[in-house]
């Protein structure tokens, strides 16, 4: 007999005095076995199917015996009624022996009553799990025999077709033919679909009142008519399991309540206990994991956030937060070349962060049930148990920190006699130790001072570590932060103790960090030999890899690399014609951000192509470069360049200055390299004039609502914002996926030629030109709603204004006069860095279209006081507001002079803020 076989049938003969099933540990007293040794082989019978596991502290098993009789505890069924049911699907469920107790037990009732079970109604919050519910009754229904493996399970959404009552008769009960306009032909009904087996109708409130009564004259009676059809009876034998989050009583007609006799209701996840939410949690992680196909690891503060925030949206809100999470956090692993996936704080959404600020109300809680672990978990479909106690470090006293050294000889212990291959365990300590080691320098102070550290750390290692520090500096070129030299003083007081008490030092990165650093290490070797001299001690080769670690340290370096912007450059034929023009463009611009190279005639275009290709590598900070040339071969160049360096380069010929401007300001803006490109290509063909023709014209005001796959959350928020906004009937709503940026913003550039969008809603701020976004945590308080609402208030000024204006100017029509100027003060807002408060926007519409009807009419324009001087003080806002407004002078075929300017400029300098 096999050692297998041997655990297996200990667990049987240990069952007969353990009825709730037993532990690693009882079976390894049992067996006089090493407990990591059995642990591997309860994981491998667990897969093999041949014992049930309960998760918990500890994981308990019990065997599953083939042909095993177990006895229902329903009261409703027979005491000599027994059924070949072991591992059933509802008792698997997540708080099967704590909060859902009780609905589990009611869902056994209602599945084995005789002789077909009893109709059921589930009540529970949006998100509780009552879909999943229902889906397992049906499956427990096909273990126990109460139903055919093959009987069907048909699934309703009452909320599909609410806005037609008909329609949802119809495709509950089924219709025939000539019922009402459009019914061609007999339908048959999901009802009859269901006929020996269930009929799952979710959100049943939203039935009709007639619905309601067909259905329960089917529960009484055991048939139903077609819609339209007054002869012909059609009996069917379905169990209906419906669900609801709203008060039957309130929505649900009190002769149809009282025939459905069981209600079972769903707890919200704020009602089940916090061991319930982990244990859930490591479901949706494993899950996770399986999609990826690698182990996910989580670090144990982004974990605590999730056990402890608010989650609205109960238990499929909490999947989806998850998803979204662990899916950031593949996006890291791919962009940054990693190893390993892990879900750290900033990777999971910010309302889910706020979760930590709850851990000293529920410490208690969280430590026994993280009890032994980590500051990095890892989970993986592949495993059982899989939360590894990785490494922790203790930030209450730095003086205290003694580093790694005692933590990781202890997790090496655990993590052995788990049965964990050593393969394995290095690769959950490499994880761990250069993250850490992270920690430990950015949590160090700032500024310190040498008296200060001598209090905590033995002057002669002070004195040490400004030696080490200066020859590290002289070998190494390189200038050493007062963190590093804080550091690696405190460390150094742990590590030279524990070599003179004879103490093991590991480092499970020796090898890697060895060939990481060459240059640190052969300094570091170096730094050892003084250490030795000034201690008489013999520092280990493993100690030389966190000496290395400390000299390759950059605490001052900024972790998060600024996204750069689309690069502009400008070739020209002349020896100064490019440099001209972009010297224009940048002080009209405000910032010397456009380059410009010249091309003299006598140069050769080969010479060109070279300094032109040099200097675009040094302006690309990786979002493409857009080059504006004349003519003739520098036409070429783009191309060329972009296959030799792989760079995304866009050109545009016959260059003029105000598409440097235009470039520039796109540019500088942050636009991407398509939508300067789009831009520019739009004020070349067109002049500013055509621009503005050819640009989308305002129409219905659209809210974009935002997530991965652009159903769940997106669809969710949709119907929020549908009824909670006070003008959500007058907007369009429409749901998008961002999973794949570009056709996100394809997309949405398709839903502006016919729509205004006003704002984005979602979970992941993707950053639109003139698009605000708002959060989708704002949207369930009362400040997100109240900032859509002033949008859509603003919008709706907007229309008033064009219809006073059409009252008062009737030769003009008001709504394109509104949308030109608008424009033109979007053109003034970009150009100048401002941002105009609404009010004052509303102001300045009025104003101009008065003006522009005065001076149609010949009226005579206001003279503005000491313009001279007021025009010499603001030389660039009347220069750029000039520009601004050339679209509307050559629009209305007028010319606005320098005192009306002047009053234009004034409202923008007194009344705007600069936008950074």
């Amino acid at each position: 007999m096999s050692k297998l076989d041997d655990v297996y049938h200990a667990i049987v003969e240990l069952q007969k005095s353990f009825a709730e099933g037993v532990t690693a540990n009882d079976v390894s007293n049992f067996l006089e076995l090493d407990r990591a040794n059995v642990s591997r082989y309860l994981n491998q019978l667990y897969k093999e199917k041949k014992v049930k596991k309960i998760d918990g502290r500890p994981v308990v098993y019990s065997a599953i015996e083939e042909n095993r009789e177990v006895q229902t505890k329903d009261d409703s069924v027979k005491s000599n009624d027994t059924l070949k049911i072991v591992n059933n699907s509802l008792d698997s469920m997540v708080g099967a022996d704590l909060s859902l107790q009780v609905p589990i037990q009611q869902a056994k009732a209602a599945i084995l009553y005789p002789p077909r079970g009893l109709h059921t109604l589930i009540l529970g919050e949006t998100g509780v799990g009552k879909s999943m519910f229902a889906e397992l009754m049906y499956t427990f229904a096909k273990e126990s025999g109460a139903l055919d493996s093959n009987a069907p399970f048909v699934r309703f959404n009452c909320a599909d077709y609410a806005d037609n009552p008909q329609l949802v008769i119809a495709q509950i009960f089924g219709v025939k033919k000539g019922a009402y306009t459009g019914a061609e032909s007999d339908r048959e009904g999901l009802l009859k679909k269901a006929d020996g087996g269930m009929i799952f109708l979710d959100e049943i409130h939203r039935l009709s009142p007639q619905a309601q009564e067909m259905l329960f004259t089917y529960i009484d009676k055991g048939y139903f008519r077609p819609l339209g059809d007054t002869e012909n009876l059609i009996h069917v034998d379905a169990q209906i399991i419906a669900a609801t989050t709203e008060d039957p009583a309130s929505y649900l007609l009190k002769t149809f309540t009282r025939r459905i006799p069981m209600t079972i209701t769903l707890p919200s996840l704020k009602e089940r206990s916090l061991k319930e939410r982990y244990y859930l949690l490591q479901d949706f992680i494993k899950g996770e994991s399986n999609r990826l196909g690698k182990s996910i690891y989580f670090n144990k503060n982004a974990l605590i956030s999730f056990f402890l925030y608010d989650c609205p949206n109960n238990i499929g809100q909490l999947r989806s937060d998850i998803q979204l999470s662990c899916a950031k956090a593949f996006l890291n692993y791919k962009a940054n070349g990693r190893n390993y996936i892990i879900v750290e704080q900033n990777d999971i959404p910010q309302r889910v962060q706020r979760g930590l600020m709850k851990l000293q109300e529920h410490r208690d809680e969280i430590d026994d049930i993280l009890l032994n672990v980590g500051d990095v978990l890892r989970f993986s479909f592949k495993d059982q148990d899989d939360n590894f106690p990785v490494i922790e470090l203790d930030d209450s006293d730095i003086s205290k920190r003694e580093f790694f050294y005692d933590i990781i000889e202890n997790k090496l212990e655990v993590l052995r006699q788990k049965g964990i291959e050593e393969k394995q365990i290095n690769e959950i300590l490499n994880i761990d130790i250069e993250r850490y080691f992270n920690k430990y320098i950015m949590d160090l102070p700032e500024k310190f001072r040498k008296d200060e550290i001598s209090k905590i750390v033995d002057i002669k290692i002070v004195d040490l570590v400004e030696k080490i520090i200066n020859l590290a500096s002289a070998k190494l070129a390189r200038d050493f932060d007062e963190k590093v030299y804080f550091g690696l003083a405190l460390h150094l007081q742990g590590s030279i103790e524990r070599v003179k008490q004879g103490k093991k030092i590991y480092h499970p990165k020796l090898n890697l960090i060895r060939a990481q650093y060459g240059n640190e290490f052969l300094v570091a070797m170096e730094v050892a030999k003084f250490i030795d001299d000034a201690f008489d001690i013999q520092i280990p080769l493993d100690e030389i890899g966190y000496l290395t670690m400390f000299l390759a340290a950059k605490p001052y370096e900024v972790d998060i690399k600024k996204e750069g912007k689309v690069g502009v450059l400008v070739i020209m034929h002349g020896h100064s014609t490019a440099s001209s023009m972009v010297e224009v463009a940048n002080s009209l611009i405000g910032e010397e951000y456009v380059e410009a190279l010249d091309m003299p005639l006598s140069m050769k275009a080969e010479d060109m192509l070279k300094l032109a290709k040099s200097k675009i590598k040094n302006m690309h900070k990786g979002k493409g470069i857009l080059l504006l040339v004349d003519m003739g071969s520098l036409t070429n160049f783009g191309e060329i360049i972009k296959v030799e360096t792989g760079i995304s380069i866009k050109t545009i010929d016959m260059v003029t200055t105000l598409l440097v401007i235009e470039a520039g300001r796109k540019a500088l803006n942050g636009r991407d390299l398509d939508s300067v490109y789009d831009s520019c290509v739009e004020v070349s063909r067109f002049g500013v004039k055509g621009a503005i023709e050819n640009s989308p014209k305002r129409k219905m005001p659209l809210i974009i609502t935002t997530c991965f796959t652009g159903e769940g959350s997106a669809e969710r928020i949709k119907e929020i914002l549908k009824k909670k906004l006070k003008y959500g009937s007058s907007l369009k709503i429409i749901p998008l996926n961002i999973l794949d940026k570009k056709e996100f913003y394809d997309n949405v550039a398709e839903l502006k030629e016919k729509y205004e969008p006003l704002a984005i809603v979602g979970t992941v701020n993707l950053t639109l030109d003139n698009i605000p976004f708002i959060s989708a945590p704002d949207i369930l308080t009362s400040e997100g709603i109240q900032k859509l609402d002033e949008l859509i208030e603003a919008e709706e000024d907007f229309i008033k204004v064009s219809d006073s204006i059409d009252e008062q100017i009737p030769e003009i029509e008001g709504k394109k006069l509104v949308e030109d100027i608008r424009f033109s003060l979007s053109e003034m807002e970009e150009l100048l860095n401002k941002e105009i408060p609404h009010n004052v926007k509303i102001g300045m519409i009025m104003h101009i279209c008065f003006l522009i009807d005065t001076i149609k009419n010949g009226g005579k324009e206001r003279e503005f006081p000491n313009l001279n001087k007021y025009r010499s003080s603001f030389s660039k806002e009347f220069i750029l507001v000039k520009q601004a407004l050339k679209n509307m002078e050559r629009e209305y075929d007028l010319n606005i002079v320098d005192s009306e300017i002047a009053f234009i400029v004034r409202m923008i300098v007194e009344n705007t803020k600069t936008v950074y």
